[in-house]
């Protein structure tokens, strides 16, 4: 983002003044160009005229208090999204990366809710200290520092921000920088501050609809199963939230992965520049994160089938065809574990199409469900296990179905037990 003046698109050569730009940076920007360009023209539209209006009315901010926006610049609706997550939240400590409007809406939005800080980073000495005086032109203040690009960050590729002073404990990280103009893949490197994202913190990723914004939330969705992201809709250029869950996550132990992952990406990305589309090896990369919405309907379920328990006027249907509900549900059931019992199959509609309950006792009886869908979620076929409030519940994902195992055990149990089913699913999937 940039000050509160008109701004101009500022070239690739312009960027590189700020950073040393490898021949890979440059090889991914023309492919990545060569397909984003609908989102790069987006982003010169600002919003509607009625949607600034509002916003300014919300924030008691005059007429002229944001000129220009569009450009570099936040949409509207992204403001808007950062005002209701101030609202709902009213943070301690904000960090957003990438100054301007949004720095202003932001510091006027904390004034408004109960006066936390924010700490706002951007790469252009200019642009820091104009931000800086446009805040004050309107009453208020911020930490707004210059933060050069220099060294990367892990894995991802680009140049990253230079950060000093970082607060311990964030509870709104805001990312709106570098511009893809450094890489398409740059921004993920926020997630080196994930780590800090206080208990229900929110992250906000502008531009999230552009081809290399997608592939970082689908990196980001595996690698931290105790954020929830979700692709949240409306707004010129799209956003991705991801909020931190409250409850304890244990990952099953995996196999380690390679470096190859950066080059199926960049093949990805060569076969949309040249105009293939291979659907089979982009496989669901495009997709929204919606497990959280899974973990609550199979918490659901694991309520539901105790309920049906209970009532005597509900008959438990101890049968389990699982040809049949291959056939008629287009669902795929792991075998159960020798030893164990059924008590109860039933289908149920979810938000992703049907889905199906089993309810079972284990070989030392322990009550659980089984709950199988389509869905997507950050564990692949390595189980990840929740707690919460006294469930425990572990999910796993083999092709396009997604499982969870819910039950009152300890996490470490239901890990066990999940994985143990991950397996032999994993095994019959391999073998079918």
């Amino acid at each position: 983002m940039t000050s509160r003046n008109v701004t101009a698109m500022r070239t690739l050569r312009e960027e590189e003044k700020v950073y040393e730009a490898t021949w890979s940076d440059r090889m991914y920007r023309l492919a990545f160009g060569a397909i984003g360009w609908p989102w790069l023209l987006r982003s010169l539209w600002g919003g509607t005229q009625a949607s600034k209006r509002r916003l300014l009315e919300r924030l008691n901010l005059p007429e002229d208090a944001l000129p220009n926006l569009g450009s570099w610049k936040a949409d509207t609706r992204f403001l808007h999204r950062i005002v209701d997550a101030i609202e709902e939240l009213r943070p301690q400590n904000v960090v957003e990366l990438g100054a301007g409007a949004s720095s202003l809406v932001c510091a006027k939005a904390l004034q408004l809710n109960g006066g936390g800080a924010l700490f706002s980073f951007d790469q252009h000495a200019p642009f820091v200290s104009a931000t800086s005086q446009w805040l004050s032109d309107f009453g208020v203040s911020a930490e707004i520092r210059h933060a050069p690009l220099g060294a990367r960050i892990g894995d991802w590729p680009g140049a990253w921000y230079e950060l000093p002073d970082i607060p311990g404990s964030i509870d709104l990280l805001i990312i709106d920088g570098p511009p893809w103009a450094v890489h398409p893949f740059v921004r993920g490197a926020a997630e080196c501050l994930f780590d800090r994202l206080a208990d229900g913190g929110v992250v906000l990723l502008d531009d999230a609809a552009r081809p290399g914004e997608r592939i970082i939330a689908h990196r980001w969705k595996k690698r931290w199963p105790q954020i929830a992201f979700t692709h949240l809709a409306g707004g010129t250029k799209g956003t991705l939230q991801g909020r931190k869950r409250t409850g304890k996550i244990l990952a099953f132990p995996a196999t380690a992965k390679t470096g190859g992952q950066w080059r199926r990406v960049a093949a990805i990305a060569g076969l949309l520049a040249t105009g293939w589309i291979a659907h089979g090896v982009v496989g669901n990369i495009w997709a929204p994160a919606h497990a959280a919405s899974f973990i609550d309907e199979a918490e659901a379920s694991y309520s539901a089938s105790l309920a049906r328990l209970a009532m005597r006027s509900q008959i438990e249907s101890a049968m389990l065809d699982r040809a049949e509900i291959r056939r008629s549900v287009g669902l795929e059931v792991p075998s159960i574990p020798p030893g164990w019992r059924v008590i109860d199959v039933q289908v149920y509609p979810s938000d992703f199409g049907n889905s199906v309950s089993l309810l079972l006792l284990t070989e030392r009886q322990e009550r659980v469900v089984l709950y199988a869908q389509r869905a997507e979620t950050p564990a692949e076929a390595n189980p990840l296990s929740e707690d919460r409030e006294g469930r425990s519940l572990a999910y796993w994902e083999i092709g396009p179905f997604a499982y969870a195992l819910t039950g009152e055990l300890n996490p470490e149990r239901i890990l066990l037990l999940a994985s143990e089913m991950a397996s032999t699913s994993l095994g019959e999937s391999l073998h079918s």
